[in-house]
């Protein structure tokens, strides 16, 4: 049986988020507090390409902090290829855990299609 999923994301864990910066070949986020512009963020800063300030993971309430100043400081598809690979590595993190495999193919319009194995069988 198939099911198709779109879901909002909530960036909340740290292993999740260091591995979607592994995945893009982002340096590692580091824990602390940034300067977005006129006010600050606490959480995990990552580094994406040609942005001026970090993006904030507020990893105990789910929120993203950013201030790329509509797109003249950074641009939104290297914060939306980030939270995509976050969502992606979240959902093979919680595969594992349930003893799930889960196999990845990119499609030509950028989006990801997971599919989980329930048990482990491919």
């Amino acid at each position: 049986m198939s099911h198709i999923v779109q879901i909002q994301t909530e960036v909340r864990d740290p292993i999740a988020v260091r591995s979607a910066c592994d995945r893009l070949s982002l340096p590692q986020p580091t824990e602390g507090t940034f300067k977005l512009f006129t006010t600050s963020a606490t959480g995990l800063g990552v580094e994406l390409p040609e942005w001026r300030y970090p993006v904030v993971c507020e990893t105990q309430t789910g929120e993203v902090r950013f201030d790329n100043y509509g797109g003249r400081w950074g641009k939104q598809v290297h914060l939306d290829r980030f939270l995509q690979s976050y969502a992606v590595e979240k959902a093979r993190l919680e595969a594992r855990k349930k003893g799930h495999t889960i196999t990845e193919q990119s499609l030509e319009d950028g989006s990801i299609k997971l599919t989980v194995n329930v048990g482990g069988a491919a």
